[in-house]
């Protein structure tokens, strides 16, 4: 009789994991699709830019 209550809890523990990963990924979708229409589409900067740097050395040095 037990394999039938720990058969139950595991269909319980796949049925939460299924439905939480559906959620999580609803949300997600939502979120990206508001960040999408409040946002100006543009490329992040980058965070170091080589050209400038060079230069700044080289400006350093003389």
């Amino acid at each position: 009789m037990w394999f039938y209550e720990l058969g139950a809890i595991l269909l319980v523990l796949i049925a939460v994991t299924i439905v939480g990963n559906l959620w999580f990924h609803t949300v997600e979708s939502l979120l990206e699709r508001f960040k999408g229409l409040f946002s100006r589409r543009k490329a992040p900067p980058a965070w170091h830019e080589l050209e400038q740097e060079q230069e700044e050395r080289d400006n350093d040095r003389h």
